[in-house]
């Protein structure tokens, strides 16, 4: 069997071996590190697939920042195996009414696929091997300063609003709430905070 096979197939089992695993583990902390795994298989897929930039894009965002952030607020909130009190049997009508139309959703898409369409020559163009066999990451990477050097730049601008408006509503600083302040405490002269008083019998 080919290397490349062989990499597949295990990249695609375990994905979905840790999805059923995500869906059907009772423990949340559990369920959120079978989805860091689901997301490391898919990205492994992409870079077989030779979209490099998707794929670490992929493991940066989601398993760097979201699952993460998934994992510490799941730990916080301490959620106990106590509070999930639903059966199968009351999740199972649900479970197969989704799996129906999913399922018949598949059939649709396969019946309606037709390879003739694929197997003109503007579907085998490859404008990216005609550009001096290009990397993912380059192609991507040209077209965002390019073509789209605005939009990108717009982005950036927009995330940097809201990154400056999240950073603002953290520093609101209430009047009615007395805060400790240590610079004032320690520039006091100790003669003007100490009083003798002589209380008389």
């Amino acid at each position: 069997m080919n290397l490349d096979i062989f990499l597949f197939y295990t990249f695609s089992l375990l994905s979905l071996f840790s999805s059923l695993m995500v869906i059907g583990l009772s423990n949340a902390v559990h369920s959120v590190l079978f989805l860091i795994l689901v997301f490391c298989n898919m990205a492994g897929l992409l870079l077989m697939l030779g979209a490099e930039f998707l794929s670490f894009l992929l493991l940066i965002v989601y398993v760097g920042a979201i699952a993460v952030l998934f994992l510490f607020v799941v730990m916080m909130l301490n959620i106990k195996d106590d509070f999930i009190k639903l059966s199968a049997y009351s999740i199972t009508p649900i479970g197969l009414i989704i799996f129906l139309i999913l399922y018949n959703q598949f059939m649709i898409s396969i019946y309606e696929f037709d390879l003739i369409e694929i197997k003109r020559e503007g579907y085998n163009f490859s404008w990216v091997a005609e550009n001096n066999h290009m990397t993912n990451i380059r192609v991507i990477g040209s077209i965002f300063y390019t073509d789209y050097n605005l939009l990108f730049l717009l982005c950036g601008i927009i995330l940097l609003i809201a990154m400056i408006g999240a950073i603002v509503l953290t520093m609101h600083q209430r009047k009615d709430v007395k805060k400790q302040r240590i610079e004032i405490q320690l520039a006091r002269s100790p003669g003007k905070i100490v009083k003798f008083m002589e209380i008389r019998n």
